[in-house]
């Protein structure tokens, strides 16, 4: 029982992590949308992108507890990374040759 209990306020505190974090993003552009996408045993990533554009990235160790910090962060969770949100991200130079620097002749990955 007592485990239980532990494991339980470990989670919580996680997930309040997450939430700060997300929050922090949040606050520091404007405001933020997300999107929760499950990765497998590994986790589930948080993908953030704020009303200026700017995007980045959380992980969590479970769905679970992902879902929990989007909630308790209050943003907007899409269901899917597409339309809408996927518009809304603004992209610079990095992001362009980490995407493609390979094909297009940017810097390789080694």
């Amino acid at each position: 029982m007592a485990d239980t209990q532990q494991a339980d306020a470990k989670a919580e505190r996680r997930a309040a992590r997450l939430a700060r974090q997300i929050s922090s993003f949040s606050q520091a552009h404007g405001g933020a949308e997300g999107q929760v996408a499950y990765i497998g045993e590994r986790g589930a990533r948080i993908v953030l992108v704020g009303e200026d554009g700017t995007w980045g990235d959380l992980f969590a160790t479970s769905y679970e507890l992902a879902e929990k910090a989007v909630e308790k962060s209050g943003i907007t969770v899409h269901e899917a990374f597409d339309g809408e949100l996927a518009a809304k991200v603004r992209t610079g130079p990095y992001e362009w040759t980490r995407m493609a620097g390979i094909q297009l002749g940017g810097p390789s990955n080694t």
